[in-house]
């Protein structure tokens, strides 16, 4: 009565059983009719048929996966939270729900890391900036790949993937990123031509779109499903080409090639 909105405005936000059903509740109690008629927006038809069908597979989830997100910033679950949002979504659509463990990567050892991931049935490793809990993440990577554990690595977890695999597949031992070891004649990642004369960071990372061409067979043409795709990148250091013949000889498949950016 008084506040100042029209009756037909006034909607209730009742409670949902997820989240998910939020838009759908707020669609039916005419949150949208009310937006578009505000707007001035005509002939709008509601095309929620897939939210729909992400909300029934979401009930009727029947199985479980535990997932470990093997990272440094622990202490808040927030700088995960996309990537966390993300596995609970595939979790939607293969019909499970997904447990997630935030594992410390300072805190992984040789001689814990079976104790610490044996529960898991996949390891991530996301992304991240500086030295700190390094060992960890390599440790945790070399534990999945010589258990035929599900693995993926996101931007620093991707770069030590391949540092991991040239220090203990190649012997390279003094295998590195450029950006923790500048000295390394192993410098399997490196920083990016465009990237080298920014002495600025933040906003200056290189972003955007990349074209990306990915290798038929390999598990991510089966995921994408196509051979050219576009995807967005945030990053300042790339895996170095000039170890590319190695690294295949020595069994590691490179599925995907955007210009000088590659990853497996």
């Amino acid at each position: 009565m008084f506040c100042n909105v029209r009756p037909e405005n006034v909607i209730p936000n009742l409670t949902a059983s997820n989240l998910y059903e939020v838009p759908l509740m707020l669609e039916d109690q005419g949150l949208a009719v009310a937006a578009c008629k505000h707007l001035n927006l005509t002939n709008i038809e509601p095309k929620n048929k897939a939210w729909q069908d992400m909300i029934k597979k979401i009930k009727n989830i029947s199985g479980q996966v535990k997932i470990a997100i093997v990272g440094k910033y622990m202490q808040l679950h927030d700088s995960y939270l996309s990537v966390s949002e993300s596995l609970r979504h595939g979790g939607f659509e293969n019909g499970v729900s997904v447990e997630i463990g935030y594992i410390d990567s300072e805190n992984i050892t040789p001689e814990n890391v079976h104790q610490t991931l044996k529960e898991y049935d996949g390891i991530l490793v996301p992304g991240g900036f500086g030295e700190r809990g390094i060992p960890g993440m390599i440790t945790a990577i070399k534990y999945a790949r010589e258990n035929n554990i599900p693995f993926l690595g996101i931007c620093l977890g991707m770069q030590m993937a391949v540092v991991e695999f040239a220090r203990d597949v190649l012997g390279l031992k003094d295998a590195n990123s450029e950006e923790f070891d500048k000295k390394t004649p192993n410098q399997v990642i490196h920083i990016m031509e465009t990237q080298k004369g920014i002495t600025k960071k933040g906003g200056t990372m290189r972003l955007g779109s990349y074209p990306c061409h990915i290798v038929k067979g390999s598990l991510a043409h089966k995921i994408y499903g196509k051979d050219d795709i576009n995807e967005r990148h945030r990053h300042r250091f790339e895996y170095n080409n000039d170890f590319k013949e190695q690294f295949e000889k020595a069994g590691l498949k490179v599925s995907r090639n955007i210009t000088r950016w590659i990853t497996s």
